[in-house]
């Protein structure tokens, strides 16, 4: 199993400084607390950045992932996504599948990551966990869905994915608010 964390974004609805970067209560910086609340669940984890976002890079590396530039050309949530299977690809753990974290939901548990991976592990084919009835991330898919990862287009990420295959969507309910949270203006970090 492979954790893949999206951390390529441009934070435009943040304003002029990079949200991943911004510290939290605890001080550290958002996107470290999600990259290491991802490492405790899956250490075999990918995170993907900006080419140009070398300080972004620098911290995840030193954190304990493996790092993957995206490309100029490479703008899109669906790109950056892609870019972290094929990379993911040619390692062993990835037969089993992916589990995609954000690098802007700082406050999803370990042990809620890890329930998702061991739900794909055990034969589930998506899961998405949930509290309260609403869809949260990370969203784990088996390695049978490779292909349709890579050939994913524009800003939507995987939802093209879930929404073709509603069958094969194991919601897995927990109790962890912090899979709907995220920050994408200043008013979410404040609040955190």
């Amino acid at each position: 199993m492979t954790g893949l964390l999206l951390a390529a974004g441009f934070s435009r609805r943040f304003g002029t400084s990079d949200k991943l970067l911004q510290p939290l209560a605890d001080g550290r910086p958002v996107v470290l607390a999600a990259a290491q609340h991802l490492l405790q669940a899956l250490p075999n984890s990918i995170a993907v950045v900006r080419a140009d976002a070398h300080l972004l890079g620098e911290l995840l590396e030193q954190a304990g992932l493996q790092v993957v530039p995206c490309g100029a050309q490479q703008l899109e949530m669906a790109d950056s996504l892609a870019a972290a299977v094929r990379y993911a690809a040619a390692t062993e753990e990835s037969s089993d599948g992916y589990v995609i974290a954000l690098g802007d939901m700082p406050f999803i548990q370990p042990q809620t990551i890890r329930a998702v991976a061991d739900r794909l592990a055990a034969g589930a084919a998506i899961v998405v966990p949930t509290y309260l009835g609403r869809r949260g991330h990370p969203v784990a898919f088996a390695a049978k869905f490779r292909s349709a990862l890579l050939a994913l287009q524009g800003d939507q990420g995987a939802r093209s994915i879930l929404q073709a295959h509603p069958q094969e969507i194991e919601m897995m309910a927990c109790d962890d608010p912090g899979i709907l949270r995220d920050i994408d203006i200043p008013a979410d970090l404040e609040r955190a």
